[in-house]
């Protein structure tokens, strides 16, 4: 057989699933890479707080659309929910089988929805609805589809936090606080589902992967320069790179430079699965979009990698205590 699956592709979307092996991922080789991982990840973020500003200064034009975010976003969400509608695809490309009248009508409510983010109207009231498309799902599909809708949720839970604004074009006049936990709301969804799938399918799935490769051999990247690589290696490469890409949007640091990497693969999955992948992957492209553009103004840039802390979690008002009377 040959390597595996290296490149962040949604393998359900393509392959039938297999039973989960976690016995694979504790053996010696993907336990180091995975603390390996993580170990780089702390380090990267550990870097990046002593660095006050956005990593690429050439990249500050791209902070003067922070006010049209939550509006982009809105139509990136909206265009997937409605190209996936079309497709007969219900919030993931991987539930394509719905039938009778229900599934027509569940596939309507899905292209309303799209139809209604891109117009962003009320754009708070359209997201939280699509926030319920996925608990939805699960109902047909089983609790695990919802990691495959986790970048969707994610987008749907930033604009429900920081919606667009009613003038100027969608331009949206946020908080410093509301700011931050809708940024976080978005990475930490994102970089959940991506954590999930390098485990889901890779790390306890080398089946799954290795049929993927078999069916789309293209994705034999170490072949482009003569190597081989043997077919377990591979899998825990690709899932250490995935699960290396979640780590690093969770924790927000230099999200300039880890948005252009991580957009190699992404797009790279283009050219061999068309359609099926682009539809799929609209939420993460605007997710990277976001990002991106917050990461790059030196106002919004610190709200990127902003994680919350005790301090910030609402804490339940103590009732007063009760003043004694004495006679």
């Amino acid at each position: 057989m040959s390597p595996a699956l290296a490149l962040p592709a949604h393998e359900r979307w393509f392959v039938d699933s297999a039973a989960g092996d976690w016995s694979f991922f504790l053996r010696p080789l993907p336990l180091v890479v995975t603390a390996l991982v993580v170990v780089v990840a702390v380090v990267w973020r550990v870097v990046a707080l002593r660095i006050d500003r956005p990593e690429l200064p050439w990249l500050a034009r791209l902070g003067d659309l922070t006010p049209w975010v939550p509006r982009l976003l809105g139509i990136h969400l909206g265009v997937a929910l409605l190209a996936l509608a079309a497709s007969g695809s219900f919030v993931t490309p991987s539930v394509d089988d719905l039938h009778g009248i229900g599934g027509s009508a569940l596939l309507l409510v899905e292209a309303g929805l799209g139809v209604w983010l891109i117009t962003g109207y009320r754009q708070r009231w359209a997201a939280t609805l699509a926030l319920a498309l996925g608990p939805i799902m699960s109902l047909f599909t089983g609790p695990m589809a919802l990691l495959e809708c986790a970048n969707l949720a994610a987008v749907a839970a930033f604009l429900v936090i920081a919606p667009a604004g009613a003038d100027r074009h969608g331009a949206a006049s946020l908080s410093a606080s509301q700011l931050r936990w809708a940024l976080f709301a978005l990475r930490a969804g994102v970089g959940v589902a991506l954590i999930a799938l390098a485990f889901t399918e890779k790390f306890t799935n080398p089946t799954m992967a290795g049929a993927t490769l078999e069916q789309f051999p293209a994705l034999n990247v170490f072949s482009v320069v003569g190597l081989t690589v043997p077919t377990d290696v591979f899998v825990v490469i690709a899932g250490g790179v995935e699960l290396l890409f979640g780590l690093l949007v969770i924790s927000g640091a230099f999200p300039q430079v880890a948005v252009l990497v991580a957009m190699v693969p992404f797009n790279a999955t283009l050219f061999l699965f068309g359609q099926t992948e682009l539809v799929g992957h609209l939420p993460v492209y605007g997710v990277f979009l976001a990002l991106l553009v917050y990461g790059s103004n030196p106002a919004t840039a610190g709200a990127v990698r902003w994680l919350p802390g005790g301090a910030d979690l609402p804490v339940p008002a103590r009732r007063p205590a009760p003043v004694p009377v004495h006679d």
